[in-house]
């Protein structure tokens, strides 16, 4: 069966390595998130890339800020939702519901409850109130992230919630001496120094 690799492999040296072992390819996400055909909004990606580039861009593993309860990889960044300050100051909503989840109610139909919602809201709804503790609005602040942040009462708007993997100083490696911003070609050239294009899986393969 054809495998691709994923996690920590925008490197050069670790697409070689996955192809030796037998891989069809990589999965590659952080270099594409900062380039220039990138959905992400472009005051982040400009102040972000500016950390890159002074040696100063974070990523920290939030064991709690997702209600799905998985880790979630929040790039640390003022005026988002990664920072402790704008997390306090945004009212709990859940208006998306995206990753919320599904329970027993009383009368035995299928409610839903969301973690990042109210407290007193989630644990009416047979919730355990430790597991509100730090979650964040991830479906608000992903959207917020390319754009699209709902604006309420015509003032409050939605912060944003960057998310990267563990690797995102290393997009600097893309970028041409003197320039702040690279492509998405850039980025594919690059991966493939010193390796062979692999030939292409068909779909029968896929999924023989």
């Amino acid at each position: 069966m054809p495998f691709w690799l994923a996690g920590g492999y925008g490197h050069p040296d670790k697409v070689r390595e996955a192809l030796a072992q037998g891989a069809a390819g990589v999965q590659v996400g952080t270099a594409f998130e900062f380039a220039n055909e990138s959905g992400l909004r472009e005051d982040y990606k400009e102040e972000l890339m500016e950390r890159v580039i002074a040696g100063n861009a974070h990523v920290f593993t939030d064991p709690l800020a997702s209600p799905t309860g998985f880790p979630f990889k929040v790039v640390e960044l003022k005026g988002t939702c990664s920072d402790a300050d704008v997390y306090a100051e945004r009212a709990r909503i859940c208006d998306l519901g995206f990753l919320r989840e599904p329970y027993r109610m009383e009368d035995g139909s299928v409610g839903y409850r969301c973690a990042s919602e109210p407290v007193s809201v989630y644990v009416s709804k047979g919730g355990n109130v430790d597991d509100t503790v730090g979650r964040k609005c991830v479906c608000n602040g992903l959207l917020a992230n390319i754009g699209y942040q709902q604006v309420r009462n015509g003032r409050r708007e939605e912060y944003g919630l960057i998310t990267a993997g563990d690797d995102l100083y290393s997009v600097g490696e893309f970028l041409k001496p003197g320039r702040t911003e690279y492509f998405a070609a850039d980025v594919v050239a690059r991966l493939m120094t010193g390796c062979e294009a692999p030939q292409p899986v068909s779909e029968e393969e896929c999924f023989a």
